[in-house]
């Protein structure tokens, strides 16, 4: 993690100054930095940047904002003839120049680019070209004495009705280096407001929220996010705390204390309010969470409107690193909001770096395994649970279709011997698949096993982790659990989190959730060493040169030495990190939160072997539904019932219950397709060193509906 951030990374726009002197490769120089203008009484045209020569032929514009507030990028004296003339201050207006054809923006981090050479100038905006004039050169190459000298590029305004902003990462470059190669570098940052994460907020037609407060007994919590991004939009972890104040949003002056000399604006922590200035929330994963309360009502203030600040602490006091919500009417409960036509409710839909890749669902069916060893099976009843005696070990599949929607909480569930056998013909059968469909309800396993697991089956032993924590996890999405998850593993214990894993199975009624709850802490430390490894405090790097340190990570979380990932793995992990050229931090928390499941997994002892093994070739790699399926038909149609090849669910990633387990696809004896989900810790429970089972291979060939491994078969 990050610390604090450092404020000599950010310099007033009115202090800026470059020195170039010409050199003897050439005449070409690229200019890059990051801009972020304020809204101010500046007149149009203005100038960004001047051009001052030190041979006293005096100075010109070289960036400037025409009227209209667009960019536009000049010729440079002494090298272009095309350059304006000093000796007239509005000769410029007419002289041929590079440009955008859109605005400015306002209050936002852009990317400039300055390409100036002998026959062009190039203007670049957030790494790409918007514009270039190609012009005539008053260089002689058959002059030594030829040149355009010594140059600054300055703004030289400092007036009140100047341009006012600020700056970051002021760069000569040098030839080797591209004006897109500087734009993935050290991009700076900005606070928000995460409006999806709003809740308990009604919305009025004007845009004024309306939010119940006033006296204890009448006011209600509301929560808000805020989110530190880079100038791209992704999130960054930096270690920094967020305070909120409530300001008057006519003029910005702190809200004064109630007449009880309460404060305006409470922040609410386990049920206990505090004053929000003594409160701040530390950011986790690049977003701060509040629960915030008004004591103090509109009425009371003149029927003035007020505004929430959020900054953050120790980063220096900059208009990027504060973020202001929409005016506030807060009224009293039973007051009806003017003209509110929205309310927020909390969305599951919010940021997330845990965003979990789309893909097709599977069918389920029961797929029993055959071993001969007494275990303790975890099946399901109506009221009870069972204890088998000797058994066949169930591979946990059900009937629900439902596999593979993304979103979707534990889609399968133990059965009892009995129900396996009696359904397993009949899930096999096929059943019509919705694909890429994403929802985010209970699946059966959890919604009937929760409705007969009482509350009083949670243990009543003292856990450092409370009840309301463990009863929130077990009845949020999956979203919501992430966050919770990242949270808890900052402070809690390898102990505390096996125990909370324990307490969630209980209450939710589904095992499953345990093994992800219990490698929360790894898959984090290993996820945060592996991109400070990988970015070397960059915010982007190319896709091409993170693949190596992914790989080596990968090896050695899996135990496996003697086989790599090909280059169809990586571009399936692409793929669910949502990259193309530069992956960014965002990208790279998806793809680890699917990538570290699965290597886990392979870790242990009993599929490891699949894994390394060559001939037969068990598991071919990272492939996706449709890549299985289309290798599964022969040139006649599909081929002979009972081949099948083993995959890993591309839709599957923590904190999914279900991720980096197996699924067999196979052609069934009515020539159709199956998905079948292998649910492994019902198999080998959570060591392999806990049962002495059967190898997996054994135990899928013993299946009367598997007796052949199929070939992965790409088209190049």
């Amino acid at each position: 993690m990050v610390n604090d951030i450092e404020s000599r990374e950010y310099s007033l726009l009115k202090d800026f100054r470059v020195e170039i002197e010409e050199k003897e490769e050439g005449t070409t120089f690229s200019l890059c930095f990051w801009v972020y203008l304020i809204s101010s009484s500046t007149s149009f045209p203005a100038t960004i940047i001047q051009q001052v020569h030190s041979d006293s032929v005096g100075s010109a514009p070289f960036l400037v904002l025409d009227e209209k507030k667009r960019m536009m990028l000049l010729p440079l004296l002494l090298l272009h003839k095309e350059a304006p003339d000093p000796e007239n201050s509005t000769s410029w207006l007419e002289a041929p120049h590079a440009s955008v054809e859109i605005e400015f923006p306002y209050e936002k981090w852009i990317h400039v680019g300055c390409e100036v050479s002998t026959d062009f100038v190039r203007l670049n905006i957030d790494g790409e070209i918007t514009g270039e004039k190609s012009l005539s050169s008053l260089i002689n190459k058959d002059s030594p004495t030829s040149s355009f000298g010594k140059l600054a590029l300055a703004n030289i305004g400092g007036h009140c009705d100047s341009l006012q902003g600020y700056v970051h990462n002021v760069e000569v470059l040098p030839p080797a280096l591209s004006i897109k190669d500087h734009w993935g570098k050290d991009v700076p940052l900005k606070l928000s407001i995460d409006n999806s994460s709003a809740s308990e907020i009604e919305v009025g037609d004007d845009g004024v929220w309306s939010i119940v407060g006033g006296k204890a007994s009448c006011r209600r919590n509301f929560s808000l996010d805020v989110v530190l991004l880079n100038a791209s939009g992704q999130p960054v972890n930096k270690d920094v705390e967020v305070v909120a104040s409530l300001l008057y949003a006519d003029n910005g002056a702190l809200v004064e204390n109630t007449t009880d000399a309460e404060a305006p604006l409470l922040a609410s922590y386990d049920g206990i309010e505090y004053a929000s200035c003594e409160r701040p929330s530390k950011m986790l994963q690049g977003r701060a969470s509040f629960k915030l309360k008004i004591s103090q009502l509109s009425s009371k203030c003149d029927n003035r409107l007020f505004r929430i600040r959020f900054h953050m602490l120790k980063s220096g006091s900059y208009p990027f690193f504060e973020a202001f919500s929409p005016p506030i009417r807060c009224i009293s409960r039973g007051r009806n909001a003017r003209g509110s036509s929205l309310m927020w409710k909390r969305s599951t839909s919010t940021f997330n770096p845990v965003n979990i890749s789309q893909s097709s669902r599977v069918d389920e069916g029961s797929l029993e395994l055959e071993h001969s060893s007494i275990y303790e099976a975890r099946p399901y009843s109506s009221s009870k649970r069972v204890r088998s005696g000797h058994c066949k070990l169930s591979t946990t599949f059900e009937t629900d279709p439902n596999l593979e929607r993304p979103d979707e909480e534990c889609n399968s569930h133990p059965w009892t011997v009995n129900q396996v056998e009696n359904e397993f013909g009949r899930s096999l059968e096929g059943r019509p698949e919705n694909l890429e469909e994403a929802d985010d309800s209970l699946s059966d396993s959890e919604s009937t096993e929760e409705r007969n697991s009482p509350f009083k089956s949670i243990s009543s032993g003292k856990s450092p982790i409370s009840d309301v924590t463990i009863f929130k996890y077990s009845l949020s999405a999956l979203t919501e659990r992430s966050f919770m998850l990242k949270e808890i593993a900052m402070s809690a214990s390898d102990n505390e989190l096996s125990e909370f894993a324990h307490q969630v199975s209980l209450y939710s009624g589904c095992s499953h959730h345990r093994h992800q709850i219990s490698i929360t802490k790894r898959l984090i430390e290993e996820g945060t060493k592996a991109w400070s490894l990988i970015s070397q405090n960059n915010h982007y790097i190319r896709w091409e040169n993170a693949v190596f340190e992914i790989e080596e990570y990968f090896m050695k979380i899996a135990h496996c030495s003697s086989r790599s990932l090909t280059q169809q793995d990586f571009e399936l992990l692409r793929s669910i990190a949502g990259c193309q050229e530069y992956l960014a931090q965002e990208n790279f928390e998806k793809m680890w939160c699917w990538l570290y499941p699965v290597a886990f997994t392979l870790s242990r002892d009993w599929i490891n072997a699949l894994w390394s093994s060559t001939s037969p070739k068990w598991i071919e790699g990272f492939i996706t539904k449709e890549e299985a399926e289309s290798s599964l038909q022969g040139p006649r149609g599909l081929q002979e019932p009972g081949t099948f090849i083993l995959r890993f669910p591309t839709s599957r990633s923590w904190p999914h219950p279900d991720a980096g387990n197996l699924i067999v696809t196979y052609v069934g004896s009515d020539y159709t397709l199956h998905h079948r989900l292998i649910s492994l810790d019902q198999i080998y429970g959570s060591s392999s060193s806990e049962m002495n089972v059967k190898p997996l291979q054994d135990m899928l060939m013993v299946e009367p509906e598997l007796s052949r491994l199929g070939r992965i078969i790409r088209s190049h």
